[in-house]
C-alpha cells in the first residue's frame, strides 16, 4: 500500500484543522511543500478548501508579498479538472499594477495555454460583498482583465472570450482561502454556480 505524505493524513483527519495543516507546510522547504501539495486530488482539496474557511483572511501579500509593481509572482497549482494529470499542473503568475489600486493582475501558464489562452484575470477583494466574502476573501475574476500594463514578458492580454478561453474562463471566478504563509486554495464558480472544482496554489520563494 503506497503510504500517505503528511499532509494527506493531516487533510484526512477530521479532528485537524487548518491551523495545524498551516503550521505542518510552513516548516516544510519549498520543493517539498510544493510536492506534498500538488500530490491532493479532488476529494482531498474539497476538504482542504472546507478546512481553509477556518483561516484567517486570505490578502494580496499572500499573492505577490513586498514585489514592485509589475514584478511577476508565480505561484504552481495543481486543479481537480477531467484532463490528464499533466495537465492538472499549471502556475498562476500575479502582479501589482503601476497605479498601486486595491486589485492584482494575473494569468494562468501550462501545457494548455498554446491552445485555450493565457486567462487573463484581475484579482479583488471581496469585504464589500458579503456573499462572496463567505466563499474567500480574494477572488480571481475572468469576467475582468488587466485594464494597464502587466510583467514585462507576460503574453499579450486578451478577453476571456477569445477563442477557447471561453469554455474555461469566460464567466468564471475562483474564490480562494488562506492554508499557510505559502499555499492557498480555490473553488471556482460559473455564473454564480459552484462548479465543485478546485486547485491548490504555492508561491514560489525567491
Amino acid at each position: 500500500m503506497t503510504r500517505k505524505t503528511g499532509l494527506t493524513e493531516l487533510v484526512d483527519d477530521p479532528h485537524v484543522g487548518v491551523d495545524a495543516i498551516g503550521s505542518y507546510l510552513d516548516r516544510l522547504e519549498g520543493d517539498t511543500r510544493w510536492r506534498e501539495v500538488g500530490a491532493l486530488g479532488r476529494s482531498r482539496q474539497r476538504t482542504l478548501f472546507e478546512k481553509a474557511g477556518h483561516a484567517p483572511p486570505i490578502d494580496f501579500a499572500h499573492f505577490v508579498g513586498d514585489a514592485r509593481a509589475r514584478e511577476e509572482v508565480i505561484h504552481d497549482g495543481v486543479n481537480t479538472l477531467p484532463v490528464l494529470p499533466p495537465l492538472r499542473r499549471f502556475q498562476k503568475r500575479f502582479c501589482r499594477p503601476d497605479d498601486a489600486g486595491a486589485r492584482l493582475f494575473g494569468y494562468n501558464d501550462g501545457p494548455t495555454r498554446r491552445w485555450i489562452g493565457p486567462g487573463y484575470f484581475v484579482a479583488l477583494p471581496t469585504a464589500d460583498k458579503p456573499a462572496w466574502s463567505a466563499r474567500g476573501a480574494v477572488v480571481v475574476d475572468y469576467f475582468q482583465i488587466p485594464d494597464g500594463d502587466v510583467a514585462d514578458g507576460w503574453p499579450k492580454v486578451v478577453d476571456n472570450h477569445w477563442r477557447l478561453q471561453r469554455f474555461v474562463y469566460g464567466a468564471t471566478r475562483d474564490f480562494m482561502r488562506r492554508v499557510s504563509a505559502h499555499v492557498s486554495i480555490g473553488a471556482a464558480f460559473k455564473r454564480e454556480r459552484p462548479l465543485d472544482h478546485y486547485f491548490v496554489l504555492c508561491r514560489r520563494i525567491s
